[in-house]
């Protein structure tokens, strides 16, 4: 799997992450940061839920131990993630490289990475990452360089109208998750499964008061753990279908090889 395959994969995702970008910065120097702040967050964070909800919290005053605490609630699923998309490395991944693909871990990247029927180098990875880092990163600094411009045009009822196209630029992120895994469900009825259950969990967490009221990301946790757990252990996969790229690794690393000092 090449590089130019990962900036391919990668490029939906990054014209997704323009527009939620773009609004993060325009909502963080609206609360009165200086205009390299988003710019910051989004080069070291990378992660949308995390960076709303902790520049809020800054500009709101909070600790620095409830701003941890709230980190930790909302992002504690790239763990998950993490050790997930570990299993599926070619093994050629030392501990530098794993660093640098633990911070590409986002939502849209893991589903797409996950897809691929092969294991996943180091190259591919760069490009599905890099291409949507790049692609967040652009759109925040895009949102932080426009914001004064906006602010200073924009007023009143312009204001509202403005608002109201961010957010459907916003719906683009939705439409590509359902891009990403109405493929799969297709073809495998154990995913349309999952996101069924899914759906429904995460409705409960909207609708109940009490899971309501839970902090945010506590529900992506639980819903993500209960159900692909309850389905893991209705549906196991076949130890055939888990060792799927073994035969085909094997053959790779057992053919004799023609080379004669040419590149790959």
């Amino acid at each position: 799997m090449r590089f130019t395959r990962g900036l391919k994969d990668g490029l939906p995702i990054a014209l997704g992450y323009v527009p939620v970008a773009f609004a993060y910065a325009i909502r963080a120097v609206d609360q009165g940061f200086p205009l390299w702040f988003p710019i910051l967050v989004s080069g070291t964070n990378f992660t949308g839920t995390g960076q709303f909800a902790g520049t809020n919290l800054i500009a709101a005053g909070a600790g620095i131990a409830v701003l941890l605490f709230t980190m930790l609630v909302i992002n504690i699923r790239y763990a998950l993630m993490s050790v997930s998309i570990s299993l599926k490395l070619d093994g050629h991944f030392p501990l530098w490289k794993r660093m640098i693909v633990a911070l590409g871990v986002t939502d849209e990247n893991y589903a797409v990475a996950m897809r691929q029927p092969k294991k996943l180098n180091f190259p591919y990875l760069m490009g599905l990452m890099g291409c949507s880092y790049a692609g967040w990163l652009g759109g925040t600094a895009l949102g932080a360089g426009l914001s004064a411009l906006l602010s200073a045009v924009l007023s009143g009822d312009a204001a509202a109208y403005y608002d109201m196209i961010m957010s459907a630029f916003n719906v683009s992120l939705y439409a590509m998750f359902v891009a990403i895994i109405l493929p799969p469900a297709r073809d495998d009825g154990r995913v349309l499964l999952l996101i069924g259950m899914s759906i429904a969990g995460s409705c409960l967490f909207y609708f109940v008061p009490v899971l309501h009221s839970l902090p945010s990301g506590v529900d992506i946790i639980v819903v993500s753990i209960v159900c692909t757990a309850v389905v893991s252990l209705l549906f196991p996969r076949k130890e055939e279908e888990s060792g799927q790229d073994a035969p085909e690794n094997q053959k790779a690393d057992s053919a004799p090889s023609d080379d004669k000092g040419g590149g790959q």
